[in-house]
């Protein structure tokens, strides 16, 4: 969830809101749970996993919400984008070819890898040898090519 502002700065949510705000609220709620974890014994990259998982979730439940159930006007969408409640410049990635299924932007920046490509998780499976199996290191993602 956002960081809760001065309420006499902060507008009131637009109409629609209160038929998503349990769901919503459903989010926060496996996210701090997901952040309080203890992570003792796992590698510390891993440690982030679930939280990158339940905000790409929470950003996929909000953009099937306006771009395929057409349920939340456009005002709650900008809204709930502005607020922080979805991942905009993940969502912009959904709307193009190829990006369907996008787990995380991270996967997709080939700055960040050793040969200045994609990561693995972003291979078609028809691709890959039989029986191998992969798993994306910056979220945990077993694949999410958009030709799988």
């Amino acid at each position: 969830m956002p960081a809760i502002r001065p309420a006499s700065k902060r507008k009131p949510p637009p109409e629609g809101f209160s038929d998503i705000e349990e769901d919503l609220l459903i989010f926060s709620n496996q996210m701090k749970d997901a952040q309080n974890a203890r992570s003792d014994n796992i590698p510390k990259h891993q440690a982030q996993w679930p939280v990158f998982q339940i905000s790409h979730k929470r950003s996929r439940y909000i953009y099937e919400l306006y771009y395929e159930k057409e349920a939340i006007s456009k005002q709650l969408y900008d809204w709930l984008l502005k607020n922080g409640y979805a991942d905009a410049m993940l969502i912009a990635k959904w709307k193009k070819q190829g990006y369907e299924k996008l787990c995380c932007l991270r996967c997709v920046q080939t700055k960040e890898t050793n040969f200045n490509s994609t990561c693995i998780c972003r291979v078609p499976r028809a691709q890959l040898k039989e029986d191998q199996d992969i798993q994306c290191i910056n979220c945990g993602c077993r694949g999410c090519a958009s030709s799988d």
